[in-house]
């Protein structure tokens, strides 16, 4: 097995069984940047981002245990329960379950096995206002690579990230599922793979884990080894169909209803309260009119291996550039009832369409008084929310408001992180797709841990996929960030989720 320390020789004094030794960080100075913090009301209720705390990489060549490059690791992540821990010293330990989505797939899409990894995490929280050097910027979230569990569905046939070729029948606890099989013409498949464009992830508490995907889209149950226990199949509304109305579950080309291209299920999340599973679209239906009116949807998964029944749906008003273009989610996480943050983005940064970045928030919206969807006409292709671009006036959607802004220069500046130009590695990355949160402590309450990590798409002159080596033509690492941010109402869920006591 590979493993690695990610901020080099002379950050490893990460020590688990031992005891934990830091580096020594500039002195925290009484200005310190939750001074500066944003506040925003929503529901009456004031939210606060104090700032940047935390910044770690996986550099761009590091590797797993089967010896693949560890990339694309943030289009998902979650604090395994069980593994946060504060320390005496102010710092703070655990474990990060991340998932990569299909692979090095920059050329074409590949056979990609679905998997998860473990990370080890040590949090060094830093508040000064004082710059650190980017180098001494990784001593505040240390990270080490632990382990990885590949994923298989019925028969324990692998999983592939190839693009869908063909449709398997729907059977018991399962919907029709897209396949794809690397060796055969599908007319001669006995048992082809299915196919996953893993994106959303949820750690139980029972070691199983839900994963959302943009190929059907669907969210699949998965044992903690890996092994497939269950499929969510959306509404009709939501399933790719094309002209003559078969499914085709190709991320090639657009369909004619149901989800767009490599717009499926992006966002996934729990409310342990209720255990009531959301998850969103990346962007709305093609039928629905306007990309900017995406749809949340909510299922009942107190009985997961029983039935799975849809309880709620509502439509989300994405943000718009200055140009008009939507700025599509990433990731969801609940905050409280009814309450989500919302990671939304444009492409810029390291490894995207241009260096500039303008649009990179954690924001938050409400569903308290929007009009709950599920159950109606609006779950039929024929019927779409906001015909011709205009919203149906039956409708009220969610509430959204600006949050956490990834970009802001001031914050990325103290941890030797910048926005512009140079494109080099200190270049905020432009693909972010992923949220956690962990309690500060008892001390502050409704203060919480965001950690936030950047999918690189296995960007690497030095990677390796599939056993192969390959050059991409650019270094790209995964990036990850962490800020604190008061959350009022989100104690209660987010040490359940962890399986703190409260």
């Amino acid at each position: 097995m590979v493993s690695f320390l990610l901020a080099f020789h002379v950050l490893t004094t990460f020590r688990l069984s031992g005891g934990v030794r830091l580096p020594k960080l500039p002195r925290t100075t009484a200005e310190t940047a939750a001074s500066a913090g944003v506040s925003v009301s929503l529901g009456g209720i004031t939210y606060v981002n104090q700032g940047l705390v935390g910044f770690g990489r996986i550099p761009s060549n590091a590797t797993e245990s089967t010896g693949d490059t560890i990339g694309g690791i943030g289009s998902a992540i979650a604090i395994k329960p069980g593994t946060w821990r504060g320390l005496e010293n102010g710092s703070f330990i655990g474990t990060l379950v991340v998932q990569p989505d299909r692979g090095f797939n920059v050329i074409s899409t590949i056979d990609y096995q679905a998997r998860r990894h473990e990370i080890d995490f040590i949090l060094n929280p830093y508040s000064s206002t004082a710059k650190l050097t980017f180098a001494a910027a990784q001593q505040t979230l240390v990270l080490s690579y632990k382990n990885t569990v590949l994923e298989v569905e019925r028969n324990n046939t692998k999983t592939s990230g190839l693009d869908p070729a063909a449709i398997r029948a729907a059977m018991a606890g399962a919907g029709n599922n897209p396949l794809a099989d690397p060796q055969m013409p599908i007319a001669s498949i006995a048992e082809p793979h299915l196919t996953i464009d893993a994106e959303g992830l949820v750690a139980n508490l029972d070691g199983t884990y839900w994963t959302s995907d943009e190929y059907g889209p669907y969210i699949y149950h998965f044992t903690a080894d890996g092994h497939l226990i269950q499929t969510i199949q959306p509404p009709a509304a939501i399933l790719p169909f094309d002209s003559h109305g078969n499914l085709n579950f190709t991320a090639n080309v657009d369909p004619a209803t149901g989800r767009g291209a490599n717009q499926g299920f992006e966002g996934l999340t729990l409310d342990t309260t209720t255990n009531t599973l959301y998850v969103i679209l990346q962007s709305a239906t093609i039928q629905d009119g306007a990309l900017q009116y995406t749809r949340l949807f909510a299922y009942n998964v107190s009985e997961p291996n029983v039935s799975v029944p849809l309880v709620g749906e509502w439509v989300v008003p994405l943000p718009l550039s200055s140009s008009g273009k939507v700025e599509a989610t990433s990731e969801i996480h609940f905050v409280s009832e009814g309450v989500f943050l919302c990671l939304a983005r444009d492409g810029n940064g390291h490894g995207g369409s241009g260096d500039k970045i303008k649009y990179k928030h954690a924001d938050l919206f409400s569903i308290v008084n929007a009009t709950d969807i599920h159950g109606t006409s609006f779950d039929l292709p024929s019927t779409p929310v906001a015909p011709k671009g205009v919203l149906n006036k039956s409708i009220t959607p969610a509430t959204y408001v600006s949050f956490v802004d990834y970009a802001d220069s001031t914050q990325l500046a103290r941890f030797g992180l910048h926005n512009g130009d140079p494109d080099d590695n200190t270049l905020l990355d432009a693909k972010w797709e992923s949220l956690a949160l962990a309690p500060v402590g008892d001390s502050a309450p409704n203060d919480f841990f965001l950690f936030t990590a950047s999918d690189n798409d296995f960007l690497s002159t030095q990677g390796i996929s599939l056993g192969q080596p390959y050059n991409a033509g650019e270094d790209v690492d995964n990036q990850f960030l962490v800020f604190r941010v008061t959350l009022p109402g989100a104690s209660q869920n987010v040490k359940t989720a962890l399986g703190i006591s409260q």
